[in-house]
């Protein structure tokens, strides 16, 4: 699978000029890619006033979502604000070519930014089935969390999308390697780059793991696209050499 990882600067709470923007981006894109990974919060930055730049399922950026995933024939996902049954919800995207959409709202609300008194958390783990891979969604927070991650669905690869500030990148490159290794799959780390309207700078990071914790994209802090080309028969050639998943725990999540 042709992954495309598109790092880069977002404008605070400004909808139209992020989708202008991703849209100059990925037009840059000459190659066949399969997979476009936008940060968390595309549309808007990290922020904690939600009615400001809130969209529905059926608004203009989930429209824009499809229009580019049918144009570059690749598959987009990416976090944004969304209303839904008078809730905001951060919600990771996933939208394939044909228009077919799978979402994930993230589990774990960052309390440190309040992030838990603006937005409703989700409680359900999502797996997308696209190109023969098994694809786990999360977002920023979450990375802290293995339980609700753990591999007992037997995925390939884990998506997280994120805003995650240049004070605690460190936890970002460690965590992202420890869950790769953890779960024996794929982890893509994306995470935007600048300083937003709190003052927080944001150096970026964004990467690729193997299942063995080795860097296929080393983290990096320019305004970025980097491509890669995953091999699920690795991932599975590994797995059943190193069988670790076979001795997981079981256990229930509350």
């Amino acid at each position: 699978m042709q992954v495309a990882i598109i790092q880069t600067q977002l404008f605070w709470e400004n909808v139209t000029k992020n989708l202008t923007h991703f849209e100059q981006k990925i037009e840059e894109i000459t190659l066949g890619i399969d997979l476009i990974v936008l940060p968390e919060m595309f549309t808007s930055g990290f922020t904690m006033h939600p009615e400001r730049v809130a969209q529905k399922m059926d608004g203009f950026a989930i429209d824009w979502m499809k229009n580019q995933a049918a144009k570059t024939q690749a598959a987009i996902c990416g976090s944004l604000v969304i209303e839904e049954n008078n809730c905001f919800y951060n919600r990771l995207v996933f939208v394939l070519p044909d228009g077919t959409l799978y979402f994930y709202n993230k589990r774990h609300l960052f309390a440190l930014a309040n992030e838990h008194l603006h937005y409703a958390a989700g409680n359900e783990k999502v797996i997308v089935p696209y190109k023969g891979w098994q694809i786990c969604l999360q977002i920023c927070y979450d990375l802290r969390f293995p339980a609700f991650v753990r591999n007992h669905e037997n995925y390939d690869l884990i998506i997280y999308v994120a805003n995650w500030p240049n004070t605690r990148i460190n936890a970002w490159d460690i965590l992202l390697k420890a869950r790769a290794i953890e779960n024996m799959c794929t982890v893509i780390g994306v995470n935007r780059v600048g300083t937003d309207e709190n003052g927080l700078n944001y150096s970026g990071h964004s990467q690729v793991i193997d299942e063995l914790g080795v860097s296929l994209i080393s983290p990096f802090e320019e305004d970025s696209i980097k491509y890669i080309e995953l091999n699920k028969n690795q991932i599975l050639e590994t797995r059943q050499k190193l069988p670790f998943l076979n001795d997981k725990d079981a256990y229930t999540i509350k």
